[in-house]
């Protein structure tokens, strides 16, 4: 008999659902939406629009935020989450939150090998893997290995200390320390937000100001997207820089998790960033921060790094942990 269940993708800018069936172990995707979580008071109001009254028999959310005995408080976004209330909102059903980097995680193991684009082909080894992914923020977990399978361990390091490695990087350190107030993490550069942090850091080196187009993308659209656009064209210098700075520490954080982690497996990239930039990362400055790390760098030039470019990683994820729910 085939059951269906819910899975969920929930961050601070949107919000995407999924009903899967389940029938003789596999998953079989039905439907799914995206919303814009702003626009709602929480969750159980995002599901109920979706589902319309149809009942999963259960669900698993992938949320922006550290769980803790069933519960999260979404990073950037005003909203609480609890299993047992969204349990109660769903019909009873067993419900279960994830770290959305978790989720991610495990639904890199489901996605199709032609979804990933090499950065660095390696040496693939079995072992554990590093997950990173630049987004709305900057989400890390690990897929440990047990010598038998993979379990995702989930983790907050987006919001590590960011440590410079040159002389302009103290320069973009002492500049976001005084916009920040104090404490500046890698989520404050490797992110839509840090993205457009890093591009103001270089009109204040000297760069020549956006154009007119550029100008109102960044004032009435989406400035993340504009400054790659612009960037990855060549059509302006200050965001071509702030791609090569961006792609460089991005290199430089994603090397110091493989290093904390071990990843002999290798590393992936996840999240809605690295796709859209592939051009500048294959281009050498994110490999080359991810290898700077002095005695180790033989072993990172030995790991395996790619990019997935599935967006259904993070559904995949939580579906399969809703799927287990059902066992």
């Amino acid at each position: 008999m085939s059951r269906c269940v819910l899975a969920g993708d929930v961050g601070g800018t949107k919000t995407l659902l999924a009903l899967y069936r389940c029938e003789n172990g596999a998953l079989g995707l039905l439907r799914e939406a995206r919303y814009a979580s702003g626009d709602y008071s929480g969750l159980p109001e995002i599901a109920a629009s979706f589902l319309g009254g149809e009942r999963p028999h259960s669900a698993c959310f992938g949320v922006a935020g550290p769980v803790a005995d069933g519960r999260c408080r979404i990073t950037n976004l005003p909203w609480s989450l609890e299993e047992g209330q969204l349990s109660h909102a769903l019909g009873g059903v067993p419900v279960k939150l994830l770290n959305d980097l978790e989720a991610v995680a495990l639904g890199l193991l489901r996605v199709p090998a032609t979804a990933f684009h090499d950065l660095n082909s390696g040496r693939a080894q079995a072992g554990n893997i590093a997950v990173i992914a630049a987004g709305t923020g900057l989400g890390e977990a690990v897929l440990h290995w047990d010598g038998a399978a993979y379990a995702a361990i989930a983790g907050e390091g987006g919001h590590c200390d960011f440590a410079p490695m040159d002389a302009q990087q103290d320069r973009l350190l002492a500049f976001l320390r005084e916009r920040f107030a104090g404490h500046v993490s890698y989520e404050r550069i490797l992110s839509g937000h840090g993205l457009r942090a890093v591009y103001e850091f270089f009109l204040g080196e000297g760069l020549a100001g956006p154009g007119p187009g550029l100008l109102e993308a960044l004032q009435d659209g989406d400035p993340a997207a504009a400054i790659a656009q612009y960037g990855l064209e060549g059509r302006d210098e200050a965001c071509r820089q702030a791609l090569t700075l961006f792609a460089r520490v991005y290199g430089q954080e994603a090397g110091n998790l493989a290093l904390k982690c071990l990843a002999r497996g290798g590393v992936l990239l996840a999240g809605g960033i690295a796709p859209k930039l592939l051009p500048i990362l294959k281009d050498g400055p994110f490999m080359a921060g991810f290898c700077d790390k002095g005695r180790f760098a033989a072993l990172l030039r030995d790991m395996p790094v790619r990019v997935c470019r599935d967006a259904q990683a993070p559904l995949l994820g939580a579906a399969a942990t809703a799927q287990a729910l059902l066992r």
